[in-house]
């Protein structure tokens, strides 16, 4: 069963998590409204892999700035700075596979159902530890 969250201006929908994949990875498809970008972060426990389906996604991996567009992907090594944008005029539709699983339990322990609902940025800060995430900075920042 699919779950749609709102989280830091995005719309990601579970896929598949580590109770259908044995906890081996998640899939998750994300909606980048324009102009939407993820704080500089980095997981410690897990890689991830994006997959464009619609749209533009404007990547950093560490220093490294990559445009991607439909058909394209970057990979994200376990513990490497990074930030995911959608920096044109139009949304940006994307597939990320992290693994091993545990992506998926940040976003629904931390993800709101209502798009007009802010993030519990201490939740957030919570889970996102429990997992291994550090938090870099703010949207706008870059690694």
């Amino acid at each position: 069963m699919t779950q749609s969250f709102w989280l830091l201006g995005s719309c990601l929908t579970i896929l598949a998590d580590h109770t259908t994949t044995d906890g081996k990875y998640d899939l998750i498809e994300g909606y980048f409204p324009s102009g939407t970008q993820t704080p500089p972060h980095c997981h410690t426990r897990y890689s991830e892999q994006l997959y464009v389906l619609e749209g533009e996604f404007t990547v950093w991996v560490g220093k490294n700035k990559v445009v991607l567009g439909a058909g394209e992907s970057a990979f994200i090594p376990m513990g490497t700075p990074h930030v995911v944008a959608a920096l044109s005029d139009q949304p940006a539709r994307g597939l990320v596979v992290a693994s091993p699983s545990a992506f998926a339990h940040l976003v629904e322990g931390t993800g709101t159902l209502n798009e007009n609902e802010e993030t519990d940025l201490a939740l957030f800060m919570r889970v996102s530890s429990e997992i291994g995430d550090e938090t870099l900075g703010v949207p706008g920042d870059l690694p």
